[in-house]
């Protein structure tokens, strides 16, 4: 079979990503495996994107390669599948798969991402293989790649695909016209619009137009196709240590002293290939300056898209993620697929809820898990993430579960306790009422007329 490896990451061969179809291709001789740079070459296939396509032409399966970035794919392969789509390069009936590297922190997201896109290619997917960073180090590791490689031959012979999702066809996109008009304005409050507008997007400039009359506070629009951004993210941990960006375009401190400074953030962009255009995730994956340091944290952030938005579950997923990971009171979503005006005047009206009183929220498992990946990541990579590491220890994250010394002592009290037979008589019926018993004092602190 013609196997063509599309490898997206920045590092092209020094990918650790792409060893593990280097690894697959030693042991399958029989196969032609081919490798194409995309991560490497995306500007030179903006300027001629012929060799591209010739390769995807000839190939029988495609397989993405790629790392985990920011819950998608890096931003070169998002600029590379936009690409294949204005090209029109036919790949109905070819075969597609994946190989990603992360630490899975939302891996799902991103595969489901690249399946969305091949669906629309019509491709004949098959599940792709989400491994750990240093699975090919060690052999059930490269068990289960040569397992995968095994299913999907086998997949590719039997028929056995992934079956695209169902849903009901998108109502035809109506046009928007800006009617809200601006009223008294308050001040205290600065909140940053961060949006990818393009020039003959009425529709999501409208919906700002809006927001903005619609908003008590002042608001300033930052577009991010007018940075001049020098690339993607490259992976190469430059920042890890100093937080300064080996780019010499000015991004960290753009970011830092135009963008995270507000006291709110709404996101605006227009839906395409199941997220938006590339320069937004361009915008995602630079922010690694940041490393993984929930330094917005406590800031509301609300949404404007345009598009489809009902009918992009993946996509619903990752506004959720974001905002449950980056600890972001999230205000909600306006579209322009109802009553736009009215849903754009309530999330106007949230946000600047959400400002003034400072709202937060517990954590959800979007929130929760994704914490608990980086907090045994970067405790694990404390030598290298320096700035992490700090930032960690001073936010109390590092929250492991073996330091609560006496909590586990006491539980192990307890379940000796429990399991004396004759003790174990006694508390029949009791056990709910003690563990009730500090919340009910909650409340009637609360009823005695004490908050705190």
């Amino acid at each position: 079979m013609k196997i063509l490896v599309l490898n997206a990451s920045p590092k092209g061969k020094n990918s650790a990503t792409v060893h593990t179809a280097l690894y697959l291709q030693a042991l399958h001789p029989e196969h032609t495996f081919t490798f194409l740079p995309v991560g490497q070459r995306i500007k030179a296939y903006e300027k001629d994107f012929t060799p591209a396509r010739a390769e995807l032409e000839q190939a029988e399966l495609v397989l993405f390669c790629y790392p985990v970035y920011t819950f998608i794919a890096p931003y070169q392969l998002h600029r590379f599948i936009e690409l294949v789509k204005e090209d029109g390069v036919d790949l109905s009936g070819k075969f597609a798969s994946q190989i990603t590297t992360s630490k899975h922190f939302y891996d799902v997201t991103a595969h489901r991402y690249v399946e969305e896109n091949c669906f629309d290619l019509g491709m004949k997917v098959v599940r792709g293989l989400s491994a750990d960073m240093e699975d090919l180090l060690c052999p059930q590791g490269q068990k289960e790649a040569r397992d995968f490689f095994d299913q999907l031959m086998f997949s590719c012979e039997h028929g056995l695909f992934v079956t695209p999702p169902v849903t009901a066809p998108a109502p035809e996109k109506s046009v928007y016209h800006p009617v809200l008009s601006a009223g008294p304005r308050r001040q205290g409050k600065d909140v940053v619009i961060v949006t990818n507008c393009a020039a003959g997007d009425e529709n999501l400039k409208n919906m700002i137009a809006d927001f903005r009359a619609a908003l008590p506070y002042e608001s300033r629009v930052v577009n991010l196709r007018e940075f001049p951004f020098d690339g993607g993210c490259l992976g190469c941990f430059g920042c890890a240590v100093t937080g300064t960006c080996v780019y010499k375009d000015g991004f960290d401190q753009f970011l830092r002293n135009t963008i995270q400074t507000a006291d709110g953030f709404v996101y605006a962009f227009t839906i395409s290939d199941h997220y938006t255009h590339s320069s937004f995730k361009c915008f995602d994956d630079r922010q690694f300056c940041n490393g993984h340091r929930t330094v917005t944290h406590g800031t509301p952030i609300a949404y404007l898209i345009s598009g489809p938005y009902r009918y992009e579950s993946n996509l619903r997923m990752i506004v959720e993620g974001r905002a449950e990971v980056g600890g972001n009171y999230l205000c909600g979503v306006a579209t322009d697929e109802n009553d736009t005006a009215a849903d754009i005047r309530s999330l106007a009206e949230n946000l600047t809820f959400a400002m003034e009183k400072r709202l937060t929220r517990p954590a959800n498992f979007y929130g929760v898990g994704g914490m608990k990946i980086f907090r045994d990541l970067i405790y694990m990579m404390q030598g290298l993430m320096k700035a992490d590491h700090k930032f960690y220890k001073a936010h109390g994250i590092y929250d492991f579960p073996q330091k609560q010394k006496k909590r586990i002592w006491q539980m192990r009290l307890v379940g000796a306790l429990l399991a004396v037979p004759s003790i174990q008589k006694q508390a029949k019926g009791k056990m709910t009422e003690a563990m009730v018993g500090p919340y009910r004092k909650v409340v009637e602190q609360v009823q005695g007329g004490s908050v705190q």
